[in-house]
């Protein structure tokens, strides 16, 4: 898998960032991980293979594709 960097909000370099996996155009997230068990209890079919990650909106929309 070959990652490219799409963007962040973070001033310093730290998530939360996206990239793109080059070979199917699929958007990876990086971000603070979600870990408050009354959160957690809200998500739906939930997989043992995924986990969870809380990103600023502001970073979904700065870098969405322009249409």
């Amino acid at each position: 898998m070959t990652l490219r960097f799409i963007g962040t909000t973070s001033d310093n370099g730290n998530c939360p960032t996206l990239y793109e996996v080059v070979e199917t155009g699929d958007i990876v997230v990086q971000g603070d991980r979600l870990t408050d068990s009354e959160d957690l209890a809200q998500l739906r079919d939930v997989k043992d293979s995924e986990s969870f990650v809380v990103i600023p909106r502001d970073l979904l929309t700065r870098f969405a594709p322009k249409e």
